[in-house]
């Protein structure tokens, strides 16, 4: 190994930190002159501003492609690669240690920071709002690609190079989910960033109508959606991983994730009364700064070692520094918005609560408490601790406790609104539900008599089937109008935006069933099996038919092969070599529509061909991912309606079920 003054030196290291001290020149630029021609309008510092922007997003591409490049060749003098990746490990987990870790996830961080930086630039209007909008920006990057080059440098090198390199942590190389779930969640964190500076933008300006919302509508779903697919793909890592049969534990990194997808949800729903109505300005600006600012908050819980988490990257000194970033965000974001109070004040009031916006906003109110006990439940741990010397756990009862029936209300609302007209009702409130509210209770009703008898998963099925009849009446109700179902494809195509929402209410719906019975009916059972030995289990008949081993050049394995009724599974436990005293269970699922076969390997012992297992029944888990399927085809619908401008006036009566459009 070359050496320089008595310290390691790399090549790929250097070239990686020369290529973000550019990418910090650059966006240090762009901030600066962003600022000024903001102020001044000037034409020209603004282009200069952009094609900063495009300079820092090709340094910051150039330095993440010089770390995964180090990675693939196994290049051991650049720290990252020594700490974090193995030469025998496959090429798909090679790729996947570029964010394996503290220092790659935030330079992947920085990258897509970028990245949409540069798109931003790109498409925005050319009006009063883009050079404060990137300069936003430009400040969001500037702080990510300043703590690579401090205290998160990936580039450091090394002076005792190893052999293999000490390899990634082996639960995050014992699923290919770990490709997915980290992209598709700093996609959905830092897209919220766009918005974000928008409204700032919006409030430094003035500018406060409705033009900045309609800018980031796409921006605003795009971000949502890749969100909930980052939740989702969490829920299943956790769920062929962990080996519990679980996919939510109320942990608070995933809490970190739930927050900000709770905040952006209610801001999805109350645009569209500002949009129509001139309505919740001050709500809808406030929900965006601290939904970005959630995104950084839950940042700063998994990688500070302020919680303890299966997913957290331990402890270090960049927790404080999150907390700075969150606290400026939120000084910045809610000081503007109190300085422009009088001047983003409502023009309309709410003309009635029985109606479409009296719904959302009550859906909203819901959405901001859900949010806020879940941050108070998942930071009382940290405060009695640095308070009074101890840590309590709070655990998933304690959440389940609010969760439930909030979520009820919001299947409530989510029903209901639709259902309603603009501004106030005209006539009998039963006579809008009535369908749907007798399709809720005879639900109820047949839950209980089918044998459901806890009282709030009865009500979740009556609530469900309540939504569906609901979101079926509005399709009929548009169709018969337009001389029946022949005519459904022609409204989806002149509605998207509106349809789609139809079909990610009923994602929605379905993923309400999912978590209602696998939560309440799923069944655990361990037994011990010996070879060709069959035993009843959960009402199975299981049976260990073999006992093997696989090795390759990065894990051992041990395999079992279990039959389940008719079914074979084959659980496996991996060890892999840089961390054999942290074996992994690697459960296998069968996945049925109404419930999934579920086993994990606990102990084995191929000697005395004898395995330890647990059997679990999940009903209806697959709902979840079907159900998610269905909301992002929603989500993708909507993203399909054109652009339109804000609507001049409002109908003083428009028609009752007018459809949802969020």
């Amino acid at each position: 190994m070359t050496e320089f003054l008595g310290l390691g030196f790399s090549p790929l290291g250097a070239a990686g930190t020369l290529a973000l001290l550019f990418a910090f020149a650059f966006t240090l630029y762009a901030l600066i002159s962003g600022l000024l021609a903001g102020r001044r309008g000037d034409s020209r510092l603004e282009q200069s501003t952009r094609w900063a922007l495009w300079a820092n997003f090709f340094f910051v591409s150039l330095a993440i492609g010089t770390l995964e490049y180090a990675i693939l060749k196994d290049d051991f003098t650049v720290r990252y690669v020594a700490e974090h990746s193995m030469s025998v490990s496959p090429t798909w987990v090679k790729v996947v240690t570029l964010w394996a870790a503290l220092d790659g996830s935030i330079l992947l961080w920085a990258w897509i920071l970028s990245l949409y930086a540069f798109l931003v630039s790109l498409t925005a209007r050319r009006d009063v709002l883009r050079p404060w909008v990137m300069s936003v920006q430009a400040l969001s990057v500037l702080f990510f690609v300043g703590l690579n080059l401090t205290i998160a440098s990936p580039f450091t090198p090394v002076v005792d190079v190893p052999q293999q390199g000490m390899g990634p942590n082996p639960l995050l190389q014992n699923h290919w989910m770990m490709a997915v779930h980290p992209v598709l969640m700093y996609l959905g964190f830092v897209g919220l960033s766009v918005p974000f500076a928008y409204a700032i933008a919006a409030l430094v300006t003035g500018r406060l109508g409705e033009s900045w919302l309609i800018q980031t509508r796409r921006w605003t779903m795009v971000a949502w959606g890749f969100l909930t697919m980052a939740i989702l793909a969490g829920g299943w890592w956790s769920y062929e991983i962990l080996g519990w049969g679980g996919y939510w534990a109320w942990d608070p990194v995933e809490n970190a994730s739930f927050i900000p997808w709770l905040l952006a949800t209610a801001f999805i729903h109350s645009v569209q009364i500002q949009e129509r109505r001139r309505m919740l300005k001050v709500w809808n600006v406030y929900l965006i700064v601290f939904a970005y600012a959630a995104t950084v908050l839950g940042t700063f819980l998994t990688r500070s070692g302020v919680v303890e988490s299966v997913h957290a990257f331990g402890t270090g000194p960049i927790g404080p520094l999150f907390l700075a970033f969150f606290t400026t965000l939120v000084v910045i974001g809610a000081g503007l918005a109190t300085w422009r109070l009088p001047q983003i004040r409502d023009p309309h009031s709410l003309d009635h609560p029985v109606s479409r916006e009296g719904a959302v906003l009550a859906g909203n109110v819901l959405f901001v408490v859900f949010a806020a006990l879940v941050v108070l439940a998942t930071l009382f741990p940290i405060v009695m601790e640095a308070t009074r010397g101890f840590r309590t756990i709070v655990g998933p009862t304690f959440y389940d406790r609010f969760a439930i029936p909030i979520g009820l209300l919001l299947l409530v609302f989510m029903g209901i609104g639709p259902m309603l007209p603009w501004r106030r009702l005209n006539g009998s409130l039963w006579q809008s539900v009535r369908a749907p509210a007798l399709a809720g209770i005879v639900g109820t009703v047949l839950a209980f008599v089918l044998g459901v008898r806890n009282v709030a998963l009865a009500l979740c099925v009556g609530l469900c089937l309540y939504n569906v009849v609901g979101l079926g009446q509005l399709v009929w109700d548009s169709a018969r109008a337009r001389g029946g179902l022949g005519s459904v494809p022609r409204l989806v195509r002149e509605h998207p935006r509106r349809y789609g929402a139809y079909l990610a209410h009923l994602g929605i719906v379905m993923i309400a069933l999912g978590i209602g019975f696998s939560s309440t009916y799923k069944a655990r059972q361990e037994v011990t099996l010996q070879l060709n030995k069959p035993q009843t289990v959960l009402g199975k008949t299981v049976t260990l038919t073999a006992m093997n081993t696989e090795e390759r050049p990065e894990r051992f394995s041990s395999v079992a092969t279990v039959q389940v009724n008719k079914e074979t599974l084959t659980p496996k436990m991996n060890t892999y070599i840089n961390q054999p005293q942290q074996p992994v269970a690697m459960p296998a699922v069968k996945y049925h529509l109404m419930g999934d076969t579920y086993v994990t390997l606990l102990k084995a012992e191929h000697d005395q061909k004898w395995a330890t297992v647990a059997v679990i029944d999940s009903p209806m888990v697959s709902w979840l991912w079907w159900g998610t399927l269905l909301l992002m085809l929603g989500t993708g619908l909507s993203l399909g309606a054109p652009v339109r401008e804000l609507v001049p006036r409002v109908t003083p009566a428009p028609a009752p079920r007018e459809g949802l459009t969020a």
